[in-house]
């Protein structure tokens, strides 16, 4: 990566992808920023006119992961409408799909130890990608009786967790092993999620 360009504003973006590179490498707490401006191909006085530290560098690239997520979350609940079933099926599959290709953003969102209130851009931004899901959630449930419906808030919660575990434990090559494909885990467990509220068939 060289240098040029960055009088233009391409310097925090270029150390958002060092950044995001040291993250997949070494874990979020496994690089320095000094590391970071030696990746971006920049001296370290230049990465603190941006970031006071690594904590701020990573807090940034989880906020440009929230939006990314967010839009495809967004992409896959309009493509699976007009039906709120394949709508909601549509955003657990992203989950996985964002989690598979951008794998430096997902640690920095989820596994980083940031708080999601740490700026106000990355809270609004991680509260756009969970309010995506929770909708798609509410939709689904006006199906079942109102004496019977669960919060979609916590409908939503149940399928992100159940997401989030499929990523940690089969998606991300930890060293766990399954018989079974990662979407395939994640699509029959939505499947018993569902049937047991009662919105999908029982199987015969």
């Amino acid at each position: 990566m060289t240098k040029r360009g960055y009088h233009h504003g391409n310097l925090k973006q270029a150390l958002i992808e060092a950044a995001l590179s040291l993250i997949e490498q070494k874990g979020p707490t496994g690089f320095t920023l000094s590391e970071a401006a030696k990746t971006a191909g920049v001296t370290p006085a230049a990465v603190y006119r941006h970031y006071e530290g690594r904590e701020d560098l990573i807090a940034e690239a989880a906020r440009q992961g929230f939006e990314m997520f967010a839009d495809l979350m967004q992409f896959a609940y309009d493509k699976g409408q007009p039906s709120a079933l394949a709508a909601f099926e549509a955003t657990g599959r992203a989950y996985l799909a964002f989690a598979r290709k951008h794998p430096g953003h997902y640690i920095a969102m989820f596994e980083s130890g940031i708080s999601l209130n740490r700026t106000p851009e990355l809270a609004l931004a991680a509260n756009r990608a969970k309010n995506v899901l929770e909708k798609a959630a509410g939709d689904l449930s006006q199906h079942i009786p109102p004496e019977k419906r669960p919060p979609a808030s916590m409908f939503s919660a149940h399928i992100w967790a159940m997401s989030h575990g499929v990523v940690e434990l089969y998606a991300r090559n930890t060293g766990a092993s399954s018989p079974f494909p990662p979407e395939d885990l994640l699509e029959s467990g939505i499947g018993i999620y569902l049937r047991g509220l009662g919105l999908v068939a029982q199987d015969e």
